[in-house]
């Protein structure tokens, strides 16, 4: 190990790490302050699972509509500048939705927030994998395990408010305000400079990617096709593996509270303990998915994720109870955490994609888990129960464990 690898980073790439978690803070704070209250806003506004399945999937609609626009926006403005734009009209949707009168502003509401989340969710990773060039090693989960500290954040929060009797409209205005301001304060300290800067390789003790052997990954023409189906095949198995993890998180963050409470009768309270376990477990799988990733290989880390996800959730659904859901949801999230992570840094740095391309893509066609979760598990729920809808969480495991072997194994 070089000396340059041991060196400190620089006060500047330390004060962008620190904004770059306050952003990914606020963005799993924001969100998770709405979840809690869907019970209540599926109750006032009268509609059943099914109906209730596709106005929820308008936020993931809203995000497929508007990913691909990311990269454009990103290159126009600078990634810190669009996650800190996305912040501020995500918070202006997810307010106007906890107000709604009608489900189809409720629906419209949630379009718009998951639109300005596709764009807050590029631009964070994006820039967050920048500083991670800097550092000149692995730091990219710790910033998703802040994210999962955020959704305990916001989904604690509203379930203190509810518990107080505070209103949807100055609970979620609350919210808005507060993290709004703190990704404002968080973009002061972000990187300068275009997002095509090449990272300097004298303060993280590594060589530009252009410089580690390019030349020896440029397809022949007769290679060219063989390596363009690879990769487009690894693509899409990468995909997979990101659409698993975000068909977990959406069993939490859309079911976990109606299921605990309105199939196995908890108080409302208690009920939002299911999407906390969730996230908790999944930022404790963040927060020592990095040194497990480097132990064991992230083809191995996300196997044995998975075994735990489709063993814990799959036993909470056979042998249903309160305690046992909360673990079962928990056991889920620990199984997923690092899923989404090592899908975006491996789509990152695929050949033969242009600088970007792969994260956008797999963050892009990932949503289609919440997409397609809502409606699905709703439809499944009104012809069976919520019980057999949530087998989806188990089923995820599974598809995990039939990918992951496009995942890097352990190095040498």
């Amino acid at each position: 190990m070089t000396v340059d690898v041991l060196r400190r980073p620089a006060l500047a790439d330390r004060r962008a790490r620190l904004a770059v978690a306050v952003l990914f803070f606020t963005n799993g704070a924001l969100f998770a302050n709405l979840l809690p209250r869907y019970p209540q806003i599926k109750a006032d506004l009268g509609i059943g699972n099914a109906a209730y399945g596709l106005a929820v999937a308008a936020f993931p609609a809203g995000a497929i509509t508007a990913g691909l626009a990311a990269g454009i926006l990103v290159r126009r403005f600078g990634s810190a500048r669009v996650a800190v734009g996305g912040t501020l009209l995500t918070g202006v949707g997810i307010l106007a939705a906890g107000l709604a009168d009608s489900v189809v502003v409720f629906a419209a509401a949630l379009f718009l927030a998951g639109a300005m989340d596709a764009f807050t969710d590029v631009a964070q990773n994006a820039h967050g994998l920048r500083v991670q060039r800097r550092y000149g090693r692995s730091i990219i989960n710790s910033f998703h395990a802040i994210w999962s500290i955020g959704a305990v954040t916001g989904g604690s929060m509203a379930a203190a408010a509810i518990a107080l009797g505070v209103a949807r409209g100055p609970h979620l205005l609350f919210s808005a305000v507060v993290f709004s301001v703190a990704a404002c304060v968080a973009l002061r300290h972000c990187l300068p400079g275009p997002e095509t800067e090449a990272e300097p390789a004298a303060e993280t003790g590594a060589e530009p990617a252009a410089q580690t052997g390019a030349e020896d990954c440029a397809p022949s023409p007769l290679r060219a096709p063989a390596a363009g189906l690879r990769t487009g095949w690894v693509l899409a198995a990468l995909v997979l593996i990101a659409t698993a993890g975000t068909l977990v998180e959406d069993a939490g963050m859309s079911w976990a509270t109606l299921y605990l409470s309105d199939s196995l009768h908890a108080t409302a309270a208690l009920a939002a303990s299911g999407y906390v376990a969730l996230v908790g477990a999944q930022f404790v799988g963040r927060v020592v998915g990095d040194r497990l990733v480097d132990r064991f290989g992230q083809r191995a880390v996300a196997r044995s994720g998975a075994l735990i996800a489709a063993v814990g959730m799959g036993l909470a659904l056979a042998v249903p109870t309160v305690p046992g859901t909360v673990l079962g949801f928990a056991a889920a999230g620990f199984g997923v955490a690092t899923l989404v992570p090592a899908a975006m840094h491996e789509a990152d740095e695929l050949p033969g994609l242009k600088p970007g391309s792969g994260l956008t893509l797999v963050s892009w066609l990932m949503r289609l888990g919440f997409l397609l979760s809502p409606p699905v598990v709703g439809l499944v729920a009104d012809a069976t129960s919520l019980r057999v809808g949530l087998l989806v969480v188990p089923l995820a495991g599974v598809l995990v464990l039939l990918c992951a072997g496009v995942l890097r194994p352990r190095r040498s």
